[in-house]
């Protein structure tokens, strides 16, 4: 597996670099955004761990940029604890974040955790869901609307996942939280919210009104069959 490294502190690159590198990982690193969304376009990478505050291009923006061209998992790193600080970073197409100063060891955990869940999507043997207006494919994990493939992040992916096969169901957010996410996850609910408004604005024709992820008040989210 391998994993781009994307932060202007070397000494913490270093570490981390060294860290991964005693697991197995194959390590790229980068020190500012251009050379991040370079190696993002020119390597296969597997999973990018991406700071917020870079030169040159900011992690956001950087963030961003690759939802252009690929689906691939994004673990953003923040000095900044505030709520709307995560949530931004979730908005812009992350899939995970974690607050310096961090534990080395629950990185890595997360970073196994997303792999775990993008390996066993990827090896897996479903057929393609569709829906009036869409269509699901489990394998490639991507929606086809209108003839035209829309990416999925590795989370929005993973919760339509859920949803779809087990309709009729209503899921709490602190459910979804703990399927999707793990148990152990340290994030408030409305990263599902987050997710869930992502998703309905990908799928729905009309994500004011949507006819697929649906709401049950007080409860939580539930996916609607044609």
């Amino acid at each position: 597996m391998k994993i781009l490294i994307v932060d202007d502190e070397k000494l913490l690159v270093k570490g981390i670099k060294f860290n991964f590198e005693q697991e197995g990982y194959t390590v790229e690193t980068a020190y500012d955004g251009e050379e991040a969304l370079k190696l993002a376009r020119d390597k296969s990478i597997d999973i990018i761990i991406l700071d917020l505050m870079l030169p040159k291009i900011d992690g956001l923006s950087v963030c961003q940029k690759i939802r252009d061209f690929s689906r691939v998992p994004i673990i953003m790193l923040t000095a900044k604890a505030e709520d709307m600080d995560k949530i931004l970073g979730l908005e812009y197409g992350a899939d995970d974040y974690l607050t310096k100063p961090f534990n080395i060891l629950e990185l890595k955990a997360r970073v196994k955790a997303i792999m775990r869940r993008t390996q066993q999507a990827g090896g897996s043997a479903k057929p393609a869901h569709s829906g009036g207006s869409f269509e699901l494919d489990f394998n490639f994990r991507k929606i086809l609307i209108n003839g035209n493939w829309i990416e999925l992040t590795s989370k929005e992916f993973d919760l339509i996942d859920l949803l779809v096969n087990n309709p009729g169901k209503v899921y709490s957010r602190e459910q979804l939280l703990d399927i999707v996410w793990g148990y152990d996850y340290p994030g408030d609910i409305r990263t599902v919210d987050v997710h869930i408004r992502r998703l309905r604005e990908k799928l729905e024709p009309d994500p004011a009104t949507p006819t697929y992820i649906l709401t049950k008040w007080g409860v939580g989210y539930y996916f609607k069959e044609d």
